[in-house]
């Protein structure tokens, strides 16, 4: 048993972070205090009114290790890095590794309107963070609409000699080929940054003044055309825009407990715009402990995050640290409030009736998921114990950039974070079988050291000849628990009509178009083909845009153009000798060998 009485009595009043570990040196829990010596005591105190969660927990504890910082807030910095690094058993984890999306207006003479994610570049204007992406494409439609801005990629915007489909249908000016002027498209551009700011009746004013003025002057053409543009503004007013307030950007959080999980929805509001909502669910939460669960979503989603300038949430927190570090981070006031009434009352209860519906959505995926995995067991004849899945698909064109793909299902789910291309390189162009003999023994070699987790069963897509070379290699490796599935598509190649190829087995197994278990294979299946095609791709543009003078060091984009410039193309580079070289503009003798040897 641990005896925490030493430790205890060494503890400063002092605020800091404790670190709970077990006997085998793993990490239980990381919290913070005010006053270690009271936080980490309470722990240990008889006849404590603990959780049955914290009983077992404290029950575990072998060792406890302490750092001391010098204030609340940087104790509370200090906890979330801690928690995202060590992942502890018992603390209340959000997984949302992915950035947020944003709509962003680039700095181009004629700007460009795009969805973006990842780091934000000084010369653009960003707008969000929006909750999805679904949400950032709304948007972007409800631009063009409005605003006819272009979105096409730069080097189309560049070739273009003719307005193209989007003109047509009135989605864009068609800046590319000159059918409107860069002061005017300028205002548009303006006219919708204004909008996306909340900022919609500047907007309105100043398109009404632009309609009078041009009816004035018996441009009646340009004067329909604002006047529509001002109708389709109010609409969208009308649908999308609600009473903020003094116009602060503000997110709903709220955290309720329904269907006997706990469910947090996350509802955003910008520029008085309600930009939809994202609900989390998170792990090791006790669903009545609905507090600590908003507590750990407030500093794990938002710091290192934008945070908006309003935070409500529908349960009493002391967040005096956790305003106080955000608003640091910010460079401005935030404010983390829970007493509302009004308008900011009704966005309470909808954040909580999103949350309501979207446990009663995550059960029911839950009971279809485990009635498909059941009736895959029983039709199979699979152990009970079945729950993760692994599937493999090859992806090529005529041989060309192989990219092999494993996609994994488990408890419920698909594992899109344990998901894995390969890059074929042994394999003849176009043997399927040798390409799915690299796969399989690049991914089950590693995890025969002991590199991961096997699976219960693994889908090979494609028949009696790609199921035969995985039996080979899980022979080879040892692999005997793991149930191979071949999936062939069937005579007619249509969804329903699948074939499965199993070990030993003279015929395949035919289940009905309607089965739960050939869907949940359907599923699992689709996903490794979509994975796949989509690594092939890349690989395949990667290597068609790319130049066999890449990988020549000294040789950059300018070298590489006069090079092809002065021989005229490729064909002309590898017909020129080394002095031919030499002759070019900024490539020396050496650089000149350097580049015949890579060639040759």
């Amino acid at each position: 048993m641990f005896d925490p009485s030493e430790l205890l009595a060494m503890l400063p009043h002092r605020p800091g972070v404790y670190r709970m570990y077990d006997a085998a040196g793993e990490v239980l829990y990381v919290g913070k205090a005010i006053d270690l010596r009271k936080r980490v005591s309470s722990y240990f105190r008889s006849g404590a009114a603990h959780s049955p969660r914290t009983r077992v927990m404290v029950a575990q504890v072998a060792k406890i290790e302490t750092t001391v910082t010098r204030s609340e807030a940087e104790a509370l910095l200090l906890e979330n890095n801690l928690i995202k690094a060590l992942t502890p058993r018992y603390n209340i984890l959000y997984r949302d590794d992915k950035s947020y999306p944003y709509m962003v207006l680039t700095g181009h003479a004629f700007p460009r309107l795009a969805f973006h994610r990842g780091a934000l570049e000084r010369q653009h204007r960003y707008f969000g963070p929006f909750p999805n992406a679904g949400a950032v494409r709304d948007s972007i439609q409800l631009l063009q609409r409005v605003f006819k801005i272009r979105t096409c990629q730069d080097s189309v915007f560049s070739n273009r000699s003719r307005p193209c489909l989007l003109h047509q249908i009135h989605r864009c000016t068609a800046p590319c080929v000159g059918l409107i002027d860069e002061r005017s498209y300028a205002r548009d551009v303006a006219d919708a940054a204004l909008f996306l700011e909340g900022k919609e009746d500047e907007v309105l004013q100043a398109l009404g003044k632009r309609m009078e003025a041009a009816a004035e002057k018996r441009e009646y053409e340009q004067a329909a055309l604002l006047r529509d543009q001002v109708q389709a503004l109010r609409r969208v007013r009308e649908k999308q825009f609600i009473d903020s307030g003094e116009g602060v950007d503000t997110d709903v959080i709220a955290c309720v407990t329904a269907s006997g999980m706990l469910v947090l929805n996350l509802v955003m509001i910008r520029g008085g715009r309600h930009l939809g909502d994202k609900s989390f669910f998170p792990q090791n939460a006790d669903p009545e402990d609905r507090v600590n669960a908003l507590e750990a979503f407030l500093t794990q989603h938002y710091i290192d995050r934008p945070v908006p300038g309003r935070i409500i949430v529908n349960e009493a927190l002391d967040t005096t640290s956790i305003t106080e570090v955000l608003s640091i981070q910010a460079h401005r006031r935030v404010e983390i409030t829970h007493n509302v009434r009004s308008e900011r009352r009704i966005w309470v209860e909808m954040a909580e009736q999103n949350a309501r519906l979207a446990a009663e959505q995550r059960l029911g995926q839950h009971a279809t998921q485990e009635g498909r995995l059941k009736a895959l067991q029983a039709a199979l004849e699979l152990p009970e114990t079945v729950s993760r899945i692994e599937c493999f698909d090859i992806s090529h064109t005529a041989g060309e950039a192989t990219v092999a793909s494993c996609v994994v299902y488990e408890a419920g789910a698909m594992r899109n974070s344990e998901y894995r291309r390969f890059n074929i390189t042994t394999a003849a162009a176009g043997d399927d079988y040798a390409a799915m003999r690299e796969v399989l023994q690049r991914r089950y070699r590693r995890l025969v050291d002991g590199e991961g987790k096997l699976p219960d069963v693994a889908l090979i897509d494609g028949g009696k000849g790609q199921l035969g070379v995985a039996c080979e290699v899980f022979s080879e490796l040892g692999l005997n628990e793991v149930q191979l599935v071949g999936v062939a598509k069937g005579e007619e190649r249509k969804p329903g009509l699948e074939q499965l190829w199993l070990p030993g087995r003279e015929h395949p197994v035919e289940l009905a178009p309607n089965h739960p278990g050939l869907h949940l294979i359907q599923q699992v299946r689709d996903e490794a083909h979509r994975f796949a095609i989509q690594g092939h791709r890349a690989r395949r543009g990667k290597a068609r845009t790319g130049s066999v003078l890449d990988a020549v060091e000294g040789v950059g984009a300018k070298r590489r153009q006069r090079l092809l410039n002065q021989f005229g193309g490729l064909k002309g580079l590898l017909a020129a000798s080394v002095d031919d070289l030499a002759e070019v503009n900024g490539v020396s003798r050496a650089l000149a060998e350097r580049i015949y040897q890579h060639l040759h």
